[in-house]
C-alpha cells in the first residue's frame, strides 16, 4: 500500500509493521507523533511516561520479557534517558529495542542545538539516519531484526525536516507481534561490576561486527556518476545534495551514522579526486574520514550551525541560488506569544508588576519571558527552575528568598520538578514553587500525563493529586489559586513570599485550547470611556490591540478571561 506520510508516521508504520510490542515515550517535539501515531494501532501497548528515562527503561523491561519494544524523544530527552542507555549497551536485549531520537537543528522547538549522534558513539550503539518517510519507515521495520541479530538496542535518528515532512511511503508486510521466552540470565542482565567487566568485551566485538556489517548493508549506498567530485552525506543534507547536484557528483550515502563503514568509505573516497563531506551539525562523519588518513573538505565550507537547504548546497559550489525566494515587501515579524486567554498570563503580569526573580522552565510557559511581560530570568532544562530556585537562594539568602520564585508546569513536574521540590524542602530554603497547572502538556500538542486523569488512548487513568504529592514530599504550605484572578495571585505572591518556610502555589486553569473549555463571551471596549492609558496592553494578550490611540478587542481571539478588565481604572472594557 502506498500512503502519503511525515516521517514521524513513517517510523511509527515501521516500527508497527516491524512487529513492536510495547511503546513508552515522554512527548517533545520533534519527536511527539511518532508515539501518537503508534497509540492508534490497538495490538500494541502504548503509553506515556512521566519522563523520558522511565520510558527507556519501560522499554527496556518489555525487550527484556520478549517484546520488540521502542521509545520516542527529542534530542534534549535523551539526555534524561543516558543513565539507562549506556548500560543498555552492555546488557544487550531480549525482544529487539528501538530508541527513536529526534534532533532540531537550528532549534524551532529547542533549548540547544546538540548532535545525538555523539551518543550513538559515546554509548556504542548502533544508529540509523533516514534521509525520507520511505527510508524512515524501511529503516524503523529492520532495526528489530538489526537489534536482535547483534544484541543491542538500535538508534534511529531522525531531524525536524524529516520528522515533519511528507513523501509517499510504500507499506509492506506486517510482522505479527511475538513474545519471546524470558529466562533468567544474571551474567548478562544485572549489571554489576562483576558482570559489567564481562560484558565489555562483547560490546566492542559487537562494534566490530557492526562496522563490517555497514560497509554491506541496505543502509548504507554508494551512486557513481563517473563524476571526479565525491559527497559522503547523510539524512536530509542527502536530498538537498540531490536536487541541486543531481548526478553531477558521486555520492556516498550514509544511512548508518555509528559505527561507520571503514572499507566503503575507502573505496568510495578512491574513486574520486575530491571529496567533500555534507552533515548538519557537528563534523561526525568528517572526523571518522580524516581519522581514516583521507583528505575531504568539510567544516571549512559547510557551517557547523543550523540547518542546511538546496541553497546552502548550491553556494558552497558556485551554483545558482534558485532554490530561495523573498517577499517583494517587508513582512512585520510574528513574536512568539501565549493565546488569547492563556492562564499563565495574568500570573506572570503579576511576578512581573511586583518584580520577581522568576526561574523558568520548559513548555509554552516559556513565552512569559517576551515582552510585554519579560517575566523570566533563566530557563535552562526540564525540572532546573526548582533545583535552579533553591541554588539561587541558598547563595543569595533572605533577600532573594522574598523576591524571587520558579514557575513550572504540571507535566514538566511530573517529568523532573518533583526531586527538585525534595531538595528545597530537605536542604530547607525558604523557596517558593509556582506550578502552572493547566490540565495538559501543553506545548507539545496537548498530550496526556499523570495529572490529568486520562491516558494515550484519552481512557480514565490514576490521577496525581498535586497537592497531596507537594504535601508528601515535604512542603507544608500548599495553595492553589486561579490565574484569572489577579487580586488572588497577588496575595497568594506576597503571602508565600513572606512565609519562613517552603511553599508551593498551585496556579489551577485549564488550556483555553482544550476542547472542553467553554469560553465567556468576548469583552468590548467603549471608546468613549477608553483614557488611552494602555494598560491593558501590558498583558500582551494578542486579542489587543491599539486603534486610532484607543483600545481595541478582536472578538475573533477573546475568550472572555476578564483579566483585561480587572486592569481597566475606567470600567471601559466590558
Amino acid at each position: 500500500m502506498k500512503k502519503l506520510m511525515i516521517g514521524n508516521m513513517a517510523v511509527a508504520a515501521g516500527l508497527h509493521d516491524g512487529g513492536l510490542g510495547v511503546v513508552s515515550s515522554y512527548p517533545g517535539t520533534p519527536s511527539t507523533e511518532i508515539t501518537e501515531f503508534l497509540s492508534k494501532y490497538d495490538d500494541l501497548h502504548s503509553e506515556w511516561a512521566p519522563n523520558e528515562k522511565v520510558a527507556c527503561e519501560v522499554a527496556f523491561g518489555a525487550s527484556l520479557a520478549g517484546a520488540r519494544s521502542a521509545c520516542a524523544m527529542k534530542h534534549v530527552g535523551l539526555n534524561v534517558a543516558a543513565d539507562p542507555l549506556f548500560t543498555l549497551s552492555y546488557t544487550g536485549v531480549n525482544g529487539g529495542m528501538v530508541i527513536c531520537v529526534a534532533d532540531d537543528p537550528a532549534m524551532h522547538s529547542s533549548q540547544n542545538e546538540q548532535d545525538s549522534r555523539h551518543y550513538a558513539i559515546a554509548s556504542k550503539i548502533p544508529m540509523l539516519e533516514p534521509s525520507d518517510s520511505q527510508e524512515a519507515y524501511d529503516f524503523a521495520k529492520s532495526a528489530f531484526e538489526l537489534s536482535e541479530k547483534f544484541d543491542t538496542p538500535v538508534l534511529i535518528r531522525m531531524c525536524t525536516r524529516i520528522a515533519h515532512s511528507q513523501s509517499v511511503v510504500e507499506t509492506g508486510e506486517v510482522i505479527p507481534t511475538v513474545l519471546k521466552d524470558y529466562e533468567k540470565n544474571p551474567q548478562k542482565f544485572i549489571m554489576m561490576p562483576g558482570n559489567a567487566i564481562k560484558r565489555h568485551p562483547i560490546v566492542e566485538d559487537r562494534t566490530k561486527a557492526l562496522s563490517d556489517f555497514a560497509n554491506d548493508c541496505m543502509y548504507n549506498k554508494a551512486e557513481y556518476n563517473g563524476s571526479d567530485i565525491g559527497i559522503i552525506t547523510s539524512g536530509c543534507s542527502y536530498l538537498y545534495v540531490k536536487e541541486v547536484l543531481g548526478d553531477s557528483a558521486n555520492i556516498l550515502k550514509i544511512g548508518m551514522p555509528h559505527p561507520l563503514p571503514d572499507t566503503l568509505i575507502k573505496e568510495f573516497a578512491s574513486k574520486v579526486k575530491k571529496l567533500y563531506v555534507i552533515e548538519e551539525l557537528d563534523p561526525v562523519i568528517e572526523t571518522h574520514v580524516k581519522a581514516l588518513g583521507i583528505e575531504c573538505v568539510g567544516k571549512e565550507l559547510f557551517s557547523i550551525l543550523g540547518e542546511f537547504s538546496q541553497s546552502t548546497i548550491a553556494k558552497a559550489f558556485g551554483k545558482e541560488d534558485k532554490y530561495s525566494v523573498s517577499a517583494d515587501s517587508v513582512i512585520p515579524p510574528r513574536p512568539p506569544m501565549m493565546c488569547a486567554g492563556c492562564p499563565h498570563r495574568g500570573m506572570f503580569y503579576t511576578l512581573s508588576k511586583n518584580k520577581i526573580t522568576v526561574m523558568g522552565d520548559i513548555g509554552c510557559y516559556t513565552l512569559g519571558a517576551v515582552a510585554p511581560l519579560n517575566a523570566l530570568d533563566s530557563t535552562l532544562c526540564m525540572g532546573a527552575s526548582v533545583s535552579g530556585l533553591h541554588g539561587f537562594n541558598a547563595a543569595r539568602g533572605e533577600s532573594a528568598e522574598r523576591k524571587s520564585v520558579a514557575v513550572i508546569g504540571d507535566s514538566t513536574f511530573m517529568h523532573s520538578g518533583m526531586t527538585g521540590l525534595v531538595n528545597v524542602a530537605y536542604n530547607a530554603t525558604n523557596s517558593t514553587v509556582i506550578i502552572l497547572d493547566n490540565s495538559i502538556t501543553g506545548m507539545t500538542g496537548h498530550q496526556q500525563n499523570p495529572t490529568t486523569g486520562f491516558n494515550i488512548k484519552g481512557d480514565p487513568a490514576a490521577k496525581v493529586d498535586l497537592e497531596a504529592l507537594c504535601k508528601a514530599l515535604g512542603i507544608n504550605r500548599v495553595r492553589v489559586v486561579d490565574p484569572y484572578d489577579l487580586k488572588a495571585c497577588d496575595t497568594a505572591i506576597k503571602e508565600e513570599l513572606a512565609a519562613q518556610e517552603p511553599s508551593v502555589i498551585i496556579s489551577r486553569r485549564p488550556c483555553v485550547l482544550l476542547k472542553s473549555v467553554k469560553h465567556e463571551a468576548p469583552l468590548t471596549v467603549d471608546s468613549d470611556k477608553c483614557k488611552s492609558c494602555k494598560r491593558c496592553m501590558g498583558l500582551g494578550c494578542p486579542a489587543i490591540s491599539l486603534k486610532d490611540g484607543k483600545a481595541k478587542i478582536d472578538n475573533t481571539l477573546c475568550v472572555g478571561c476578564g483579566v483585561c478588565k480587572q486592569l481597566c481604572a475606567f470600567d471601559a472594557i466590558n
